[in-house]
């Protein structure tokens, strides 16, 4: 299959599948024609949750247009990385067609276009997921419905997977041993319900409007299953970033070793790109730069230690040494993807309950929290900018750096609010800046 008409050039894809295995052709393209087109530096893009094939492209194509221009002498290379990821078609993304980001259906019943999404996504779940649709679209009384509604969910994402995968989930570590399971898959399930839906009431709510009618609790399912879904898209990342992007950067080390590579990644795309690092061979050094966007895992994730717990460290501590260059994290207030429904469904069971949607940035985001929201946390000398700052200083050349990007992350809906608000030029100024690109 032919790369698809992008804005830049030379442009390469990198296609992964949900173990980490690439498509041998593209791989073998990319290290082949790298050297052969004379780059020098080469920025590796990874998209998140909320893409297909389709959408990636079109935001590589959005995001590295304005690149030539604002860096007219470089020798650029762009590769765009393909994994099995999904798109829930109720999630707006702004500025893009209706085509990538559909109007918002009706919820809770669960639209075709995320159904279909779902099959592709979970091969050999076709029961499950019309046993899904159902409850969704039936609605019933019983709380017991809302159970076997989360029964179904957790069969549907394999909680915990046969194989490999279940060592890339965690984000955390406590004495060497990784986290438990979320507490969305424990506890009461119409409780977890009832906060979704109070969250979900609370960003669709006119600003300053008071609500006096109870949310519907399976609005929260909905939401369940959504953050469930990200749950396995989670897992995938890291197994495709440290057994796939990993090795293939450290191929490209062997073949280019002059090859300056930059490492960009939003959402869970963040999370596969950090992941890569721990997957680099011994003494490989070629990645200048990561700039993580909205990045949708653990504010803790490099920390040697968790300041609420000193046996716990991050699951990637240290592994902003293996950088020749920043780890830079862009982060905004406005992404209520990552502020509130990331710690809601991210903590983990035997944590205190009840606690309220709309007090959670001052509770739970605070252990829970993600990097998208609030940056690198408990990594000693981590630097940080406004956006504006980091666009006119000189960016540290190495160590964690913060920037707070809440001046143009600041579009979209709910849920996600601005979480997929990343098609900047300012944005992609940060990227040439972290890797020193001139």
């Amino acid at each position: 299959m032919a790369d698809p008409a992008v804005s830049v050039t030379p442009y390469w894809e990198l296609t992964f599948d949900a173990d980490g295995d690439p498509d041998r052709g593209r791989r073998d393209r990319l290290l082949t024609e790298v050297t052969e087109r004379g780059i020098h530096d080469l920025v590796v893009f990874a998209h998140g949750w909320n893409n297909d094939r389709s959408g990636a492209t079109r935001l590589y194509d959005r995001f590295f247009a304005p690149v030539p221009e604002l860096a007219p002498d470089a020798r650029i290379g762009y590769v765009g990385v393909v994994w099995p990821s999904m798109r829930f078609s109720d999630e707006p993304i702004p500025d893009f067609p209706r085509a990538v980001a559909a109007e918002t259906p009706r919820r809770p019943a669960l639209d075709k276009d995320t159904r279909h999404a779902l099959l592709e996504t979970f091969p050999g779940r076709a029961t499950v997921i019309d046993q899904i649709a159902r409850l969704l679209d039936q609605q019933p009384r019983e709380e017991s419905e809302l159970e076997e509604f989360r029964r179904l969910v957790r069969m549907l994402v394999d909680v915990v997977p046969p194989g490999p995968q279940a060592l890339f989930t965690a984000d955390t570590l406590v004495e060497g041993v990784p986290q438990d399971e979320p507490d969305m898959f424990s506890g009461s399930a119409a409780a977890l319900c009832e906060e979704f839906a109070q969250a979900l009431a609370h960003f669709e709510a006119p600003a300053g409007a008071a609500s006096f009618s109870l949310p519907n609790p399976w609005d929260g399912a909905h939401e369940l299953l959504r953050q469930a879904t990200y749950y396995a898209m989670k897992r995938r990342a890291g197994t495709v970033g440290e057994r796939g992007l990993g090795r293939v950067v450290g191929q490209l080390a062997t073949r280019a070793p002059k090859v300056r590579v930059h490492l960009v990644g939003h959402s869970f795309g963040g999370r596969l790109v950090s992941f890569a690092l721990r997957g680099l061979p011994e003494g490989v050094r070629t990645v200048k730069s990561v700039t993580l966007l909205q990045g949708a895992f653990s504010h803790y994730a490099f920390a040697a230690r968790l300041p609420h717990d000193p046996r716990a460290g991050g699951v990637l501590q240290g592994q902003q040494n293996r950088i020749d260059g920043p780890l830079v994290c862009c982060y905004s207030r406005h992404d209520s993807a990552l502020s509130t429904m990331y710690p809601l469904a991210s903590r983990m069971a035997g944590d205190a309950r009840g606690v309220m949607a709309l007090d959670i940035g001052r509770t739970l985001g605070a252990k829970w929290g993600a990097m998208g929201h609030d940056g690198v946390q408990a990594v000693p000398g981590t630097r940080a900018f406004t956006l504006a700052e980091a666009l006119t200083a000189k960016l540290p050349a190495s160590g964690c750096v913060n920037i707070d990007a809440a001046a143009v992350v600041k579009r979209g809906g709910p849920p996600a609010g601005a979480h997929s608000d990343i098609v900047h030029r300012e944005l992609a100024r940060v990227v040439l800046a972290a890797g020193r690109i001139r």
